[in-house]
């Protein structure tokens, strides 16, 4: 990458996140305002604008993980995790979650003795970042399958919910930064999830894709070298 490019794609990350900081900004400033009217409800406006300070949290967080991995690959794949207990671990924490999303979550591993290239915390990072897509996006009453299984020289990771969906154009870039289909600019969510499971599945030496449409669920699949 030229000096050029680097310049172009730093100046549009910056302005992506000043993008992104100023609508939970503005709605804090609006409630904020409004607390100041007669009669206003303080303690249900005061918890509302903790939401919003927390989702600028979250936001500042991915965005600077992600900064954090793109400065070399040995953040993430310097490692070597037995996968079934962390699949299982951040399932069971889920579970209440997606019971009151109304998300079944059906996890399966073909192999308990998998291995991946990934430090332990790294991998719970693609698997939360994953299910949390479902969560958001799925749906009531739709389900969420995770498997891990060996697949030819891979390892395969797959979350997928027959949810529903996004539009057939949008499942190429969600991908990317800050990108959100129509469903997903309607829920809170830094944008973020799925580019950091693209970066660290890769920078890992794998693959990552996602499948489906409108009406037909997500499928992510991620698969890493053995």
């Amino acid at each position: 990458m030229s000096d050029a490019d680097y310049e172009a794609l730093r100046t549009a990350f910056t302005a992506s996140v000043s993008h992104e900081l100023r609508t939970p900004l503005a709605r804090l400033q609006a409630l904020l305002e409004t607390a100041e009217l007669p009669g206003a409800d303080l303690k249900g406006l005061l918890r509302q604008a903790q939401d919003e300070v927390v989702e600028m949290t979250e936001l500042v967080d991915d965005v600077l993980f992600l900064s954090e991995l793109e400065q070399g690959r040995e953040v993430v794949a310097l490692g070597d995790t037995e996968a079934a207990p962390v699949l299982r671990a951040v399932v069971d924490e889920l579970t209440e979650r997606a019971e009151l999303a109304g998300l079944g979550l059906d996890l399966r591993i073909a192999d308990e003795t998998i291995h991946v290239p990934l430090r332990r915390r790294m991998l719970r990072l693609v698997v939360e970042n994953l299910l949390e897509n479902s969560l958001r996006y799925a749906g009531e009453g739709a389900t969420c399958r995770i498997t891990l299984a060996r697949e030819h020289e891979h390892v395969l990771l797959e979350v997928a919910d027959d949810g529903a969906g996004v539009p057939d154009v949008d499942v190429a870039r969600l991908f990317e930064r800050f990108f959100r289909s129509d469903r997903a600019r309607t829920t809170r969510g830094t944008g973020l999830g799925l580019a950091i499971v693209k970066h660290v599945i890769e920078s890992a030496g794998g693959n990552v894709e996602a499948r489906g449409g409108r009406g037909r669920g997500l499928d992510v699949r991620c698969l890493l070298p053995v």
